[in-house]
């Protein structure tokens, strides 16, 4: 059995749950999401628990459970608190704004960097330093995590200054430099 497959969800009041077909709707104060259940897992509500179990013992349905448990467990945190990321953008010249909803980006390329903000996602670009730091917040943990990647993405972070766009608890170890060349009897 799933270790993390047999842990019940246990719901607040404010999150209701139910079941239209092949998927779980979960809406909460913050939103609504959809959960697609598989033929092989069998979810049960009572009493705001919510209990995943598997039909059968074979590789995929075992595969399934812990996964379909974990994904209602993300829908019901994200509709009641949502899901955010925060990412430091460093390097002498580099900038971040939102323009219309967009993030219009400077990464020392030839042009700048446009990045369409997707539906269900809210940005916030604030200023820490001589850092910006983009915060990208929702209620899909997926979809949150996803864009914070693919933004990183644009100009990971370089090994021997730093530069670039890393998480905001996300530590770089830096390489050294070249040495300085020794002047032997000079």
């Amino acid at each position: 059995m799933s270790k993390i497959g047999r842990k019940p969800i246990i719901l607040s009041d404010e999150i209701k749950v139910s079941r239209e077909g092949e998927r779980l709707l979960v809406q909460g104060p913050k939103g609504r999401l959809e959960v697609k259940i598989p033929a092989k897992i069998n979810v049960s509500l009572e009493n705001q628990v919510i209990k995943v179990s598997r039909l059968s013992n074979d590789k995929e349905s075992r595969a399934l459970h812990g996964l379909i448990r974990a994904l209602i467990n993300n829908a019901s945190s994200g509709v009641r608190e949502g899901f955010q990321k925060s990412l430091l953008l460093r390097g002498v010249g580099f900038r971040a704004e939102l323009k219309e909803g967009d993030l219009h980006l400077q990464l020392g390329f030839s042009h700048p960097v446009v990045v369409k903000k997707e539906e269900g996602l809210d940005l916030e670009v604030a200023k820490k330093g001589s850092d910006t730091v983009i915060t990208v917040s929702g209620i899909d943990k997926q979809k949150v995590g996803q864009f914070a990647a693919e933004l990183r993405a644009q100009k990971p972070p370089e090994p021997y200054k730093g530069k670039g766009f890393r998480y905001l608890d996300e530590e770089i170890k830096l390489k050294p430099g070249k040495s300085a060349k020794s002047t032997v009897g000079a």
